[in-house]
């Protein structure tokens, strides 16, 4: 038997291919709520690239990044890496640089861990994205495209 939070994601999944743009965002934020995010790693990426509307893809970034995990975060930079269109890599860019919770010391720290943690991950992209921002943070500002 099927659960109820596996039909909810299931009916989120094929929403993610839905016209509407705002039916693309919702399934972005709340896959990006997910227990599940391996599962639904693939939907994610593919609404973080989202070709078009770039609303989805910032509300899905700001989603994943307010998980405050490594998952959320890894999720946002492999994107950031692939990303080719300019509105695209502006929305990510934004959602990374522009998160309130690292202006707090606490969510500063965190941020540093986790993209330590990244800068070892299997993806080049992501070692790259996390090493960019991590030496952006050393120069005193936010690393920029």
């Amino acid at each position: 038997m099927v659960s109820p939070d596996d039909q909810e994601l299931s009916a989120a999944i094929q929403a993610a291919d839905s016209p509407d743009w705002s039916v693309r965002a919702a399934v972005g934020r709340r896959l990006a709520a997910s227990d599940k995010i391996d599962e639904v790693a693939d939907v994610l990426h593919r609404l973080l690239l989202d070709l078009r509307d770039s609303a989805v893809t910032q509300e899905t970034a700001e989603a994943l990044l307010a998980r405050k995990d490594t998952a959320g975060l890894r999720s946002v930079l492999l994107a950031s890496s692939q990303a080719a269109e300019f509105w695209t890599i502006d929305q990510l860019g934004d959602a990374l640089e522009c998160n309130p919770e690292w202006m707090t010391t606490e969510g500063a720290d965190r941020l540093i861990q986790q993209l330590n943690e990244l800068t070892a991950d299997d993806d080049a992209g992501v070692r790259d994205e996390a090493q960019r921002i991590l030496s952006g943070l050393r120069g005193g500002r936010r690393g920029s495209r």
